[in-house]
Parts: C-alpha cells; sequence; structure tokens
C-alpha cells in the first residue's frame, strides 16, 4: 500500500469517526430535549426540589453551580494566567522548570476524584471551611489551574518574539512588554484554554459530593460558607430514581446545564473576538 493511500484511508476513518462521533452526540441531545422540555418552565426553575416530580424544581441547583462557578473562576484564572506568565516569561530554562511543567501536564489529566479527596483532607478538614460553597469552589479551582496554565503557556508561545524586541527597541521595561504587548496578543488564546476549564468544571460531580455538595437542598446560598448543591448532583438524584416522572425531571435538568454552559461558552467567546478585533485595529 503506497504512502498516499495510506494518508487517504486515514483521513477517511478520521471523517467517518467524527461523523459518527456528531451523529451520536445529535440523537442523544434530540432524546434529552424532547423527554425534558415539557419539563421547563418559569416554575420549574423558581421552585426548589421536592418528592413529588410536578411540584420539584431547580432553583437550588442552578444558584448553587452559579455560586460555585463564579467563585471558581475567581480563584482559577488570576493564578493559571499568573503562572503561565511566569513560567513562560520569566522562569529560568533549566531542568527544574521542565520538571514543573511535566508535573502540570500530570496534573492536568488527573482524576477529578483525587482532587475531590484532596479538597477534603485541606479545605473542609485542615482550614476548617466545612462543607460550603468555598470548600468546592477551591477544589474545582485546583482542579483547572492546570489545564488554563497549559493554555494559557501555550497561547503566550505564540506570540512572536519580533513584537517583544520590537517593544524592548522602544525603550519598555519587562513589566511592560508583558502587560501591554504580551498579554494582549495572547488573549484569545487563554481565553479559550479558560473556556475549555470552566466547562470542564460546570459537569464535574465527584469533587464536589466529596466536599460537601448535599443531594437535597430547600434554599438558596447567601455567602460562601452556606451548604450547596449543584446541578449534575441535582440531575443525578432525579435520573438515579425508579419514577418516569423523575427522569424527565432530569432530562429538563440536563437541558438547563447545557444552556448554562453555552451561554457561559458564548460570554468568553464574544469578549475574546472583541478583545481581538481591537487588537487588530
Amino acid at each position: 500500500m503506497t504512502r498516499q493511500r495510506k494518508q487517504k484511508l486515514f483521513h477517511g476513518l478520521c471523517f467517518f469517526m467524527t461523523t459518527l462521533t456528531v451523529v451520536i452526540l445529535a440523537v442523544l441531545l434530540t432524546h434529552v430535549v424532547m423527554e425534558g422540555i415539557e419539563w421547563i418552565s418559569f416554575e420549574f426553575l423558581d421552585r426548589f426540589p421536592s418528592r413529588k416530580p410536578h411540584k420539584a424544581g431547580i432553583k437550588s441547583a442552578l444558584f448553587g453551580t452559579l455560586w460555585v462557578i463564579s467563585l471558581t473562576a475567581f480563584f482559577a484564572v488570576p493564578i493559571g494566567v499568573a503562572t503561565a506568565v511566569y513560567l513562560q516569561e520569566y522562569a529560568p530554562k533549566n531542568r527544574i522548570m521542565e520538571w514543573v511543567r511535566i508535573n502540570i501536564a500530570n496534573l492536568a489529566g488527573m482524576p477529578s476524584i483525587i482532587y475531590g479527596l484532596l479538597g477534603l483532607a485541606i479545605f473542609v478538614r485542615f482550614f476548617g471551611f466545612e462543607r460550603s460553597i468555598l470548600s468546592g469552589s477551591l477544589t474545582l479551582a485546583l482542579l483547572i489551574v492546570p489545564i488554563i496554565i497549559i493554555a494559557s503557556e501555550g497561547a503566550l508561545k505564540s506570540v512572536p518574539n519580533s513584537l517583544r524586541e520590537a517593544a524592548y527597541a522602544m525603550g519598555a521595561r519587562k513589566w511592560q512588554v508583558v502587560i501591554f504587548q504580551v498579554l494582549p496578543s495572547a488573549l484569545p488564546g487563554i481565553m479559550t484554554g479558560i473556556i475549555l476549564a470552566i466547562s470542564r468544571s460546570v459537569g464535574e460531580t465527584a469533587p464536589l459530593i466529596i466536599t460537601g455538595a448535599l443531594g437535597y437542598v430547600a434554599f438558596t446560598p447567601e455567602s460562601i460558607s452556606d451548604p450547596y448543591t449543584v446541578l449534575p448532583v441535582q440531575i443525578y438524584n432525579w435520573a438515579a430514581r425508579p419514577q418516569v416522572e423523575f427522569h424527565g425531571l432530569a432530562a429538563a435538568g440536563i437541558v438547563v446545564l447545557l444552556t448554562v454552559l453555552l451561554s457561559m461558552n458564548l460570554l468568553a467567546v464574544i469578549i475574546r473576538n472583541k478583545s481581538q478585533k481591537t487588537r487588530t485595529s
């Protein structure tokens, strides 16, 4: 078999797998939407969970998810971007830094349950934050910081050195070059990494269950020290029940979760595109 034929076969196989994946996802989404759309209403969004399906809602889980994700981004994004800036722009090029980068890559691929156990030991018990929004958010921040670091460092690497050299030639200092030239140029790539990291954290369940996400919450959190639940946990609880009505509620919860996720991604994409247009103009 010739090399050209092997390449065609490989491309054909990739196209087939991609098409099959898209079809499977489309079928699953269609099934979920058709099963859950009849349960979605303003009352569903404004009611708390209940043992009676027709009185059950997702308000507490929705508010808990917004609390957790907002606080997770507040902790993870500055730390991840700042670490990437240091590793790419300031850190010396030696074996120690290479070892640090390898371990960051390993942390990005570590199972989320390990982060849950770590959060339980450190935030819940050692620092005494108890089973609160703060504990869950800090645990998720640990989970997504390596992802943000890797994506941000890759975006910083893509900035051409000629831009840095031109700024130095104009008399700019190191911090001025990084803040006013390198970071704005790398912002689209950094935002892409943040989108991927936040998207992963939205769907995580195991770390939050270990660090205190409750299965039934009939109130909305008012501070970072309050108990909470999140959409994935609520969806799992409904899906695990034998009644068919709760399966419809679980499908409706999935639709709400996807809507929240897509809305956050859309907002991040808009910010990224605006910053890119501003930079090019």
